[in-house]
């Protein structure tokens, strides 16, 4: 990437590249981008496409969310003991989170802090993603809807059908 894009891009995403834990957006390529940098930020650029189509993927099938940011945020959530002890607090003043192993994605809710500390590699994969929206990857993997790291083996995996292997992630599709 070119120093001049890396610098731009760096600018576009300083507010969301911060040391500061990573919220719900509700902007398509920051949802996205916050997935892609937490779930594969390690993996070759094929490996963080395929992660990000995964996600589109499951915005196109009818037994997820509809949004890029919905599908991300996918969470049973609880709610914070601060506001469930006000029974007339009004809905819109109550606190959620999501309930711990019980997301979409493993960062969300596995407990961590989801900080953005390593700025170049968001902004690369900023820029991966913005690709990734537009159309460039159409069909890489085959309309995976899943993935788990080659180290665990999930119940689902037996149901569903095997796409491929890119890094340390095994690829999925629920026919």
């Amino acid at each position: 990437m070119n120093k001049f894009l890396l610098t731009t891009i760096l600018s576009v995403v300083s507010f969301s590249a911060s040391a500061e834990p990573v919220l719900p957006s509700s902007n398509p390529a920051i949802c996205l981008a916050n997935n892609i940098y937490h779930e594969a930020k390690g993996q070759p650029d094929a490996g963080q496409v395929a992660v990000g189509l995964v996600v589109l993927n499951r915005v196109q099938d009818s037994r997820y969310p509809n949004t890029v940011c919905e599908v991300v945020y996918d969470a049973r959530m609880r709610e914070s003991w601060k506001t469930k002890q006000y029974p007339d607090l009004p809905d819109d003043e109550r606190k959620y989170y999501p309930r711990k192993h019980q997301c979409q994605f493993s960062w969300y809710c596995d407990g961590k802090a989801d900080r953005i500390r390593d700025k170049k590699s968001y902004a690369k994969i900023y820029a991966l993603t913005i690709r990734i929206l537009t159309g460039r990857y159409d069909g890489l993997i085959e309309g995976a809807t899943h993935y788990h790291a080659h180290y665990v083996s999930p119940s689902w995996s037996k149901t569903h059908t095997y796409v491929g292997q890119i890094a340390d992630h095994i690829f999925y599709r629920w026919d």
